[in-house]
């Protein structure tokens, strides 16, 4: 017989379904995780399929299954496992009809809308998540005054707002109160932070595309599984560049 495969402890709870990978480092440290009934927060650890891990005194059990969703978060849902404040989750959109456990992979904010993944692959996640691998995530923001005529281009420059430099891949504007932006490595609120430097307030945020898989089809509120091509070609992403399509319904319907 062989030796069981040894791996690292935030590797066993995102293969499980329980997180992404670095939100699983934070769990260990927050001192939830127990291996053979001893707590540990170290994330680097490692672990076999012989070990008894537990979080948050919950056995923890390897995925069988992957799960790959593509969901059009209507606004107004949270992407969070839990609320104090009791706010809808969009999670709770998927796991109706689910039984894997699964989690986002990046995130949109309480009050914007579009494409969202969900997964229980944590190596998906990471893929997806981390700057290197370039995936585009295409946006389209509507304001509720006009956007000055150069805000768009100094976008697509380079902006820094309080010592953050915010940069756009590629980014036009499609009418007076309208602009289609690309993001590769997407910051914080990055752009209501930068349309609020002109003193611009956003009326929508939509999320219209993610690397290849755009929200097209997809009903607000509703999801789909990724297909196996769709998962293939994102795990290869090398920055693959997607036109915008003829005649894009940038108005979502949530």
């Amino acid at each position: 017989m062989g030796v069981p495969e040894a791996i690292r402890l935030q590797l066993r709870l995102a293969r499980a379904g329980i997180a992404s990978r670095r939100h699983c480092e934070k769990i260990i440290a927050e001192g939830r995780v127990s291996v053979n009934g001893k707590v540990f927060t170290e994330p680097g650890l490692k672990v076999t399929p012989d070990d008894i891990v537990r979080i948050d005194g919950n056995l923890v059990n390897n995925e069988k299954r992957k799960i790959y969703i593509a969901l059009h978060k209507p606004r107004g849902y949270l992407c969070s496992d839990f609320d104090p404040e009791g706010r809808p989750l969009a999670k709770n959109l998927i796991d109706v009809a689910v039984r894997e456990r699964f989690f986002h992979v990046g995130r949109l904010d309480y009050m914007s809308s579009g494409l969202i993944f969900f997964s229980n692959d944590g190596e998906f996640s990471r893929v997806l998540t981390h700057p290197s691998s370039r995936v585009e995530k295409e946006y389209i923001v509507t304001t509720k005054a006009v956007i000055p005529d150069d805000l768009v281009l100094r976008f697509s420059r380079g902006i820094t707002i309080n010592g953050i430099r915010y940069s756009a891949e590629r980014a036009e504007q499609v009418g007076p109160r309208t602009a289609r932006i690309v993001l590769i490595e997407g910051k914080n609120r990055e752009l209501r932070r930068v349309f609020s430097s002109a003193s611009l307030s956003i009326k929508r945020l939509h999320r219209i595309r993610i690397g290849l898989v755009r929200i097209a089809g997809i009903p607000s509120g509703h999801f789909r599984h990724l297909k196996a091509r769709e998962i293939r070609i994102l795990m290869k992403h090398t920055g693959m560049r997607v036109k915008p399509l003829d005649g894009e319904n940038y108005g979502g319907g949530d």
